[in-house]
């Protein structure tokens, strides 16, 4: 037995309870029919002229329906005799390559062979202009030749900042567009001016090129599309503000205001872009951000497939497993802390041999005396928290919350002869 099975050999698991979490449950039935009624609105298709060159430009998030909303927007822009494109409108991901990100709108659904199109991906940008502050703002190359520019994303709250604009259009414009130069360039000054850079270098975008129109989309907390909007340019930035203020208040959370341990089983860019959603698990990566429970310590114990390796955000957990090191591709998840200056995130935590070894570090240093009486919540991840588990501890108080129903008895951890759970 190893010095740390020695340790951790005594430190309880707690016995957990399945619950399920309720949220307001508001959907649209139909995504793709909403979209093409938006798509009517003066401002939108219409401002797309027949032969014209249109870069639609999508990300690399896991959104709701992106694939189909996507393969929607081409099909409108063909209908009326234009000839869209896609650009991959991400910064550093996908390793900061143009296959690399081109393979990752591929794991979306989004590829030439499904969206009926040519994929344009280049880490090639041009320079526009500079900020007053120095900062210079770059655009994709394939996006500056087009005619015309569409622009899709969902709008939510950032995981690192807060201001009128955070995640959404905007964002997608500066950082995305800009490619990983314009996100390094938008990232240079720290998280603490995003507030300002991000809707700055846009609105120079917005001037300077032939963006026509956005496609503005929020979920609802179970990652379900509830609203879809196209944004005509001049009405981008006004528009995207009050629809963060709805993402907000969506939100899904965790419906413990402190625990002792959580769990989170996988981690990945396409759960978020740091791996995890700081406004789920109330640690984040700088201190310009705040909200969600307060957590004593945190493991992570896998990858997503999806993520490729990137295991930006592990350094953010206080513990992790082997397996997930293992699968860490270290350029591609380093890419991330150079290109937005947060380094912390892709450290790696305290890595232990196996899943139960590094559930019991957590529950050893929460800072109880007793350890049988571990505040503890475990996830698959900060999308899902419709079904959760949690330790006998919370239930009384899983009881008397309005939005919470207990669907099981208390139970045991399963964990295989390698100590990782089933």
């Amino acid at each position: 037995m190893s010095i740390l099975e020695t340790l951790l050999h005594d430190i309880p698991v707690p016995r957990v309870v399945r619950i399920r979490q309720r949220f307001d449950n508001t959907k649209l039935a139909d995504p793709v029919a909403a979209l093409q009624e938006e798509l009517k609105k003066p401002g939108t298709l219409d401002a797309v002229k027949p032969g014209q060159q249109v870069a639609v430009a999508v990300g690399s998030r896991g959104i709701a329906n992106i694939a189909a909303v996507t393969r929607a927007t081409v099909d409108a822009i063909k209908n009326i005799g234009a000839h869209p494109f896609i650009v991959p409108c991400m910064g550093s991901h996908g390793g900061a390559t143009a296959e690399g990100q081109k393979e990752v709108l591929h794991h979306l659904g989004i590829d030439e062979a499904t969206m009926g199109v040519e994929v344009r991906s280049t880490m090639e940008v041009v320079k526009l202009a500079e900020l007053p502050n120095g900062l210079p703002v770059y655009v994709d190359k394939y996006a500056n030749e087009a005619d015309a520019i569409v622009v899709i994303n969902r709008v939510k709250p950032h995981t690192a900042f807060r201001g009128r604009i955070e995640s959404g259009i905007m964002k997608m414009i500066s950082i995305g567009l800009g490619k990983q130069k314009g996100a390094e360039a938008c990232h240079q000054l720290g998280f603490k001016y995003m507030a300002e850079n991000v809707p700055a270098m846009a609105n120079i975008m917005l001037g300077k090129l032939p963006i026509v129109f956005g496609i503005a989309l929020i979920e609802n907390a179970y990652d379900e599309t509830c609203r879809v909007e196209a944004l005509p340019a001049a009405q981008i930035e006004s528009r995207e503000e009050e629809l963060l203020k709805e993402a907000k208040a969506r939100l899904p959370r965790i419906l413990f205001d402190q625990l002792d341990v959580l769990i989170i089983d996988y981690i990945g860019k396409n759960i978020s872009g740091d791996g995890m959603d700081p406004n789920i698990t109330g640690r984040y990566p700088t201190p310009y951000a705040h909200g969600g429970p307060d957590v004593t310590k945190m493991a992570v114990l896998d990858l997503t497939p999806e993520t490729k390796g990137n295991a930006n955000g592990v350094g953010t957990a206080d513990f992790t497993t082997q397996r997930l090191v293992d699968k860490m591709d270290r350029p591609a998840t380093y890419a991330n802390g150079l290109t937005s200056t947060v380094c912390a995130p892709t450290k790696i935590a305290t890595t232990l041999a196996n899943q139960k070894l590094t559930i019991q570090a957590a529950v050893k240093t929460c800072n109880i005396l007793d350890y049988t009486t571990c505040r503890l919540v475990r996830i698959r991840d900060t999308l899902h928290l419709g079904e959760i588990e949690i330790s006998e501890t919370l239930l009384e108080e899983a009881k008397r919350h309005p939005d919470i129903e207990i669907l099981s008895e208390p139970y045991e951890l399963a964990f295989n002869e390698e100590g990782d759970l089933f």
